[in-house]
């Protein structure tokens, strides 16, 4: 999709609808006055007589658009202006391009860069407005006989009222529309099949990738035999009752002036189906455990968002990918198994299986000597218990790297939540028969489960993101939702300018 900036006269912009958002209080903002001076005071009198009610969310179009080049002109209701946060921006915007997808219309104008967001800048506005417009036009089809019409929107034009700001809003929207393919790529591979998106699948995705990238992205995949040898005993115990063979997927993004910089590392639980094992999952809502991968699919996503932006950064992704199925090879509850790490875990819950894959993931990571590693997964139904659907669970051993993802799940309002990872909890992993146990019983089960990771992650800075309460929506609008992608992107951006301050300063 395209996002030219323009900033002619709103009133002389040629497209197929012009998207004009509206406070309650009647003020127009600077591209609303002028198209409403050149329509004779169009928008204005909607507002007056009551005709358009500026409710936040609220959508009108108007199929003719006297006096303005465009062919429609939609009002869009951003609601009170004392509560217009960052919220109520993107509602805004959700129902504007959702509107807007429904139309039979390729090309279409915005003018939301406008809208005053306290602490939001013109790139900010422009992010979010190309993510929005990917969103809407999203659609997962592939497996529908008979296909609805797909949305025509192609190209969407940035009304920006301030000339000078319009090298910034062009780097808003590049980010964004780069973060909006990731995202969408990252819903596509969450909302496959089982029977589709098999850990080899993801690998071949991986190895697509790295053909897409011109040779920037370098693709290593590994099979069962190289983990076999390498010792990577718990990634393989996972997958061991199951047909698909499991994987370790690695891939590497040299984009530092210095080959020898330190990487940042992103490792993604790519449960590709999780019936619990051994330990059974009740039937009801299992066809959802398709959506274990979604720590993995954020990984390729915001992969792909880094191919689209290339930034100057050394960047390893990691997925360990593996199907959790009950068979007469499957590891059992009671079993003992030997980590990559050296560590053994006693196995009491073939179901806390996600910390099996990761905890050798996280130990092959230091081979890399990284920065940073953040590993992300749909680790515990605690997580859903404690935090809902809203945030992310966050972990770390390092309070600076949290501080980090906070502010950047802030500035990609793809937000998450501190939870403590203190030593008491460790105690709960405790096993009379091994070195620790992979589940701690029920209490702070989001914690214990990170405490466990925190065990192989001991020699760089680390942080988990558990995404089990935000990596998909239930019910009648059931699909992945693509986070944590932008709260990703955004932190490895964040180090990217991080170093290019560092460096200018010296």
């Amino acid at each position: 999709m395209e996002f030219p900036v323009q900033t002619a006269n709103p009133a002389k912009a040629e497209s197929a609808c012009l998207v004009v958002p509206v406070f309650k209080d009647g003020a127009l903002l600077p591209a609303a006055a002028k198209l409403d001076d050149a329509s004779e005071r169009l928008i204005g009198q909607l507002i007056e007589r009551g005709d358009f009610d500026a409710k936040l969310g609220n959508v009108q179009l108007l199929p003719f658009a006297p006096g303005l080049s465009a062919d429609r002109l939609m009002l869009v209701g951003l609601g009170e202006r004392g509560k217009c946060q960052e919220r109520a921006f993107i509602k805004a915007l959700d129902a504007a391009f959702t509107a807007v997808a429904a139309l039979p219309v390729e090309d279409i104008a915005v003018a939301f860069t406008d809208v005053p967001v306290p602490e939001r800048s013109i790139a900010w506005k422009a992010r979010m407005t190309a993510e929005a417009a990917q969103r809407a036009v999203y659609r997962f089809d592939e497996f529908k006989s008979e296909k609805a019409p797909r949305p025509r929107l192609d190209k969407v034009a940035l009304l920006l009222s301030d000339s000078e700001a319009a090298n910034e809003a062009r780097e808003g929207a590049r980010i964004g529309n780069a973060v909006g393919q990731g995202v969408a790529y990252t819903r596509t591979l969450g909302n496959l099949p089982g029977n589709v998106c098999t850990p080899s699948y993801l690998a071949d995705q991986a190895e697509q990738l790295g053909r897409e990238s011109g040779g920037v992205l370098e693709v290593e995949i590994l099979d069962e035999a190289a983990l076999e040898e390498l010792g990577a005993h718990s990634l393989l115990s996972v997958g061991r009752g199951s047909e698909q063979p499991s994987r370790l997927i690695v891939m590497k993004y040299q984009g530092a002036d210095s080959a020898d910089e330190a990487p940042h590392v992103l490792v993604g639980k790519g449960i590709t189906f999780d019936t619990g094992g051994i330990s059974l999952k009740p039937g009801e809502a299992m066809d959802e455990m398709k959506f274990d991968m979604c720590g993995a699919a954020s990984v390729f996503g915001t992969a792909k968002a880094i191919l689209g932006i290339r930034p100057k950064l050394n960047l390893v992704f990691i997925v360990a990918a593996a199907e959790n199925m009950p068979d007469g090879r499957a590891t059992k509850p009671g079993d003992i198994i030997k980590t990559l790490k050296g560590l053994t875990v006693e196995v009491l819950n073939t179901d806390a299986e996600g910390r099996l894959v990761l905890c050798d993931a996280l130990t092959y990571a230091e081979r890399f000597e990284p920065a940073s590693v953040v590993d992300i997964a749909t680790l515990t139904g605690a997580a859903i218990i404690a935090l809902g659907h809203h945030a992310t669970g966050l972990l770390s051993n390092d309070d600076d790297l949290a501080l980090d993802l906070l502010d950047a799940g802030e500035a990609a309002w793809d937000r998450a939540w501190h939870l403590p990872l203190w030593d008491e909890y460790k105690e709960q992993l405790d096993s009379n028969f091994a070195d620790m146990a992979n589940i701690g019983g029920r209490p702070a089960g989001t914690i214990t489960a990170a405490c466990f990771l925190s065990r192989f992650a001991d020699q760089f800075p680390w942080a988990h993101l558990d995404i089990a309460g935000t990596a998909w929506t239930s019910g009648k609008q059931k699909g992945a939702s693509g986070r944590p992608v932008g709260l990703l992107t955004q932190y490895l951006l964040d180090r990217e300018e991080e170093a290019r301050q560092v460096e200018n300063e010296s």
